[in-house]
């Protein structure tokens, strides 16, 4: 199976203009994305996909593949799709950039169940949460059934106590694989009502009666929404054995 890593970044966020380009440790917020993904040696390739000639610019500076989409893109997953369109590819993980934090276990977790059953048409990761996580609308919060498959997905508190199981939450983590041709066909189909209210892709899935299959995850992480989030996130990483793999390449690159 070949499975294609594609990032899906813009520099208009309303909370937090160009942050794909705010700096962590020295680096883009993206380069630690793209540097990341490509130690999971599930992905035969990564690449950036972007509408912004910025964008562009600076990852062609750190050496990885861009490829250029429209600007009218209302979803991550629609840029991704406009994207492996026009690759060769069996599967496509959609790693979102403002997941500095993202490790290369979690993406042979999150390929593996497509791998193993060809039933499996899509997966996303999630992680548990505590209560301060799971009264943050940023963090979007999902339930499942029992074989695995997700429910529903929301930004308030689902359920609304934690489950017995675990007594915790669960929250879905921006990044998702999907056999190439499910995605293309999901993204042709106009979004829902579900999706529209609550903001979150998945729904588009989940309300049309498609299974998207969650994959647990141990892997901590933090999405950047915001100024603060990217103080709290370069934080942690001074902490993190991971960076120090690929910033020693980037100072042999660099010499």
């Amino acid at each position: 199976m070949r499975c294609v890593g594609i990032i899906p970044v813009r520099m208009g966020s309303t909370r937090f203009p160009g942050k794909p380009l705010a700096r962590i440790l020295g680096l883009t917020m993206l380069e630690h994305v793209y540097r990341r993904a490509k130690l999971c040696t599930r992905l035969h390739e990564t690449l950036v996909a972007t509408c912004d000639e910025e964008i562009r610019v600076a990852v062609e500076s750190f050496g990885a593949r861009v490829m250029m989409t429209s600007s009218h893109h209302e979803r991550a997953a629609e840029r991704v799709a406009e994207t492996a369109a026009s690759l060769e590819a069996d599967a496509v993980v959609l790693i979102q950039g403002d997941e500095p934090m993202v490790h290369p276990t979690m993406l042979e977790e999150l390929v593996a169940p497509l791998q193993a059953d060809a039933q499996v048409h899509c997966t996303n990761l999630m992680l548990g949460i505590d209560a301060s996580d799971a009264h943050d609308p940023d963090q979007i919060k999902v339930v499942c059934d029992l074989s695995g498959n997700a429910l529903y997905m929301s930004r308030t508190p689902i359920p609304p106590v934690p489950l017995h199981t675990t007594g915790r939450w669960w929250r879905q983590i921006g990044i998702i694989a999907f056999r190439r041709d499910f995605l293309l066909r999901l993204t042709s189909l106009p979004p829902t009502p579900l999706e529209r209210a609550e903001s979150i892709d998945m729904l588009r899935a989940i309300e049309r009666g498609f299974s998207v299959r969650m994959v647990p995850t141990r892997h901590v992480t933090y999405p950047v929404d915001t100024p603060e989030d990217l103080v709290k996130v370069e934080r942690l990483m001074q902490r993190d054995p991971l960076v120090a793999t690929y910033m020693h390449s980037v100072t042999k690159e660099v010499g």
